[in-house]
């Protein structure tokens, strides 16, 4: 019996590991030495998807990996991730096991359709006291609920660029889930960011940690706010735009490697060309396409009337243009009452 057992919690953790990523030692042998290995994850290369999604150009830069040694290496990884064709069904099955994290908000819920979806990166912007870190603090508790109250059953990484996080509202929204505070406190692991680079840096330090340990989310609250002081003028705009590019592709590429559902803040911009007269509402998100073109879905905060804030999809690839009320109250983003 207890042989059954423990053949059980093998299958188990077997099946788990199946699920999540490879970790980078599984490359070991077949050419591929301790050293090397050691190379890749000083790099910043902790799992077998990293190695096999990199192009071979970031290989190259590592110091010590020659283009026989970039060939081999990349050769190994693809035969342990499949990055091949697969049909519809398959992906669509794939697709139906995706958890999604609740916002706090019923409303909002149904108009994301189940709530923030995890793999894929998800943007809010609007301006100033729109909900946008309150529903980053929400979603940084509702993550680490059971899926089947709507979490994620992991942590959350939580990188600040604007100095607005505050462990106290986090404490309010783990009160009304029945969380206990120092838990849901300790289950956050939080940097703050100081420059566009420190910003790009940190990423290595979470893709590290999550390899540890499984995170459910990764909010990044602003995204933007850096790029815009330490890039001025049009004069650096391809370098910020590029910057921004590279950033946004990290985080890109930890939504695939880990699952993670990633969350990112923006600032918007008022228009104040001659088209700005024909547009009921001015303002546009910054970025430019580069960043419209990494979000999976784009969601515009506006105000409402009083403590109610308006959500509205404004780029989704599955998700139809609409909009929904929520309310901003002592526990968090929730509904909005009548």
């Amino acid at each position: 019996m207890q042989a059954a057992a423990e053949a059980n919690v093998a299958g188990l953790e077997v099946e788990e590991e199946a699920c999540g990523p490879l970790m980078i030692g599984k490359l070991e042998g077949n050419g591929i030495s301790a050293n090397d290995i050691k190379k890749l994850e000083e790099a910043g290369c902790h799992t077998v998807e990293s190695v096999a999604y990199a192009p071979k150009k970031q290989l190259l830069s590592i110091k010590g990996i020659s283009e026989a040694k970039a060939d081999k290496i990349q050769a190994e990884a693809m035969k342990l991730v499949p990055m091949g064709f697969t049909t519809a069904t398959e992906f669509h099955q794939r697709r139906a096991e995706i958890i999604q994290v609740s916002t706090g908000s019923k409303e909002l819920d149904k108009l994301l359709q189940g709530g923030i979806e995890t793999g894929s990166i998800t943007e809010l912007f609007g301006e100033f006291r729109t909900g946008k870190t309150q529903l980053c603090h929400t979603l940084a508790v509702t993550c680490q609920l059971p899926i089947d109250r709507g979490g994620g059953e992991g942590k959350c990484l939580y990188i600040d660029t604007e100095g607005t996080f505050r462990p106290e509202r986090l404490l309010a929204v783990a009160e009304r889930y029945g969380l206990s505070g120092d838990d849901v406190l300790d289950n956050i692991a939080y940097a703050r960011a100081y420059n566009s680079d420190h910003q790009s840096q940190l990423l290595l330090q979470a893709s590290a940690m999550m390899v540890e340990s499984r995170y459910a989310l990764l909010i990044v609250d602003s995204a933007t706010a850096l790029y815009r002081t330490d890039y001025s003028g049009r004069g650096e705009l391809a370098a910020r735009q590029m910057h921004l590019a590279r950033f946004l592709r990290s985080l890109l590429r930890l939504a695939d490697e880990f699952g993670v559902a990633v969350v990112i803040t923006n600032q918007v911009v008022a228009q104040v060309d001659g088209a700005a007269m024909f547009t009921s509402d001015p303002k546009k998100p910054i970025g430019g396409h580069i960043m419209a073109h990494a979000s999976t879905t784009r969601l515009y905060l506006r105000k409402g009337r009083g403590e109610t804030r308006i959500c509205k999809i404004y780029d989704s690839p599955c998700l139809p243009e609409s909009e929904a009320m929520f309310a901003i109250a002592d526990s968090g983003v929730t509904d909005a009452k009548d």
